[in-house]
């Protein structure tokens, strides 16, 4: 995969639960993080909140530690929405060759079909000049199964 200096990303995927208890799970942090990191997926460690940041905070802090290189990531809770079950998230410190980072998850509601969700997960990275593509290469490839995880998460829970 060639890797540009802004690489944008948009995945969506249908989920076997409603709405609100999707919104539930996935506008916590540490959650998603747990969802998205699971086994062979393994990239986060030491995830915590900090500054006293919380689920119930915004704007809200949290970090992390990437496995694949040890490097500390910085993110926060930027804005949610609770009635349109929005929530974005930024990094406010550059990492493993990442200069910016924002990203923004939706769950929408199936209108036939209140039982399951729409989830969709957009997010924009601008790559440092002097970044190690490999690293960067590997960051994207997490990135691109982790819709697929919170698929399965919920897929797991619904039966």
């Amino acid at each position: 995969m060639q890797i540009q200096r802004k690489h944008t990303m948009y995945h969506s995927t249908i989920l076997d639960a409603d709405p609100d208890t999707v919104w539930a799970t996935v506008r916590d942090a540490m959650q998603i993080l747990d969802i998205v990191s699971p086994g062979d997926l393994d990239i986060h460690r030491d995830v915590t909140w900090t500054e006293g940041g919380s689920v119930e905070t915004v704007p809200a802090r949290y970090d992390f530690k990437l496995t694949l290189n040890g490097r500390l990531v910085q993110q926060e809770i930027a804005a949610r929405d609770e009635i349109n079950k929005t929530q974005s998230y930024r990094a406010i410190a550059p990492t493993s060759g990442v200069a910016s980072y924002e990203a923004t998850i939706r769950v929408h509601a199936i209108t036939n079909d209140p039982a399951r969700s729409f989830f969709d997960w957009s997010r924009t990275l601008e790559i440092a000049d002097d970044a190690d593509l490999n690293v960067v290469a590997a960051i994207i490839d997490v990135m691109e199964k982790q819709t697929d995880a919170v698929r399965d998460h919920f897929a797991k829970t619904a039966q």
